[in-house]
């Protein structure tokens, strides 16, 4: 595993530096809520369970919505692996919907510390089916976190901050292509609410690259709920 942490940092690095990608792209305002909750099922066996709502089209209606359930083991503290299945439901323009199945494997990795805060990585491989096609995607997901304590004491309010890119490993049937895909980029604040459970409120910048049409930028209020225990 040790042998991974190298590329990992690679693969973040490469997605920070493309938050400068220019963005000569049709824009849109949205908002996202989301709730998850994690914790221990026995043992070193974990899981977690996320619901998200989006809404898009100018906050006009429901955008997506996406249920992603996944069971872990915790290697050690520093580093938990998944295996996991999301189904995501697309409401489209002209009626009717797609709806999208997705394995995934995922490896979570605790970083230690930076600016007082700590730092984390989660890397994600996807297998995608949508109903449009018969062709099967494979996804490379990378996101760097970082969470720094205001107040200089851990338990207080964060300012939080991560970016995720997406890199499509192949083209299929329905649309997607090979390359980057896309670039999430958040900025905002963790709160504490009861327990280990936070509230994360900030917003989402997504750069989506398109192949034959201009390219989306989305502007995201992002609203999360971590139910830890």
């Amino acid at each position: 595993m040790n042998s991974l942490r190298p590329t990992i940092l690679r693969l973040s690095a490469i997605a920070l530096s493309l938050i400068a990608l220019p963005a000569h792209a049709a824009e849109d305002q949205q908002f996202w809520l989301q709730t998850i909750a994690q914790g221990p099922i026995s043992g070193d066996i974990v899981y977690f369970a996320e619901v998200q709502s989006r809404f898009g089209t100018h906050m006009d209606g429901l955008d997506q919505m996406l249920l992603r359930p996944a069971i872990g083991v915790k290697l050690s503290d520093r580093l938990t692996i998944y295996q996991g299945y999301a189904y995501v439901r697309t409401p489209q323009p002209g009626g009717g919907e797609t709806r999208e199945h997705r394995g995934f494997q995922q490896i979570n990795w605790s970083l230690g510390k930076l600016a007082g805060g700590p730092l984390s990585s989660r890397t994600r491989m996807e297998q995608r089916w949508l109903s449009n096609g018969d062709d099967m995607a494979w996804r490379l997901r990378q996101m760097l976190r970082l969470a720094v304590p205001l107040s200089g004491n851990t338990g207080g309010v964060s300012a939080l901050a991560y970016a995720e890119g997406f890199v499509a490993l192949n083209d299929t049937d329905w649309g997607a292509r090979k390359g980057f895909d896309r670039l999430r980029s958040f900025a905002g604040l963790e709160v504490p609410v009861a327990g280990k459970s936070t509230i994360e409120l900030g917003y989402l910048n997504q750069y989506v690259k398109n192949r034959g049409r201009a390219d989306d930028v989305d502007h995201v209020l992002l609203l999360t709920l971590q139910l830890r225990h």
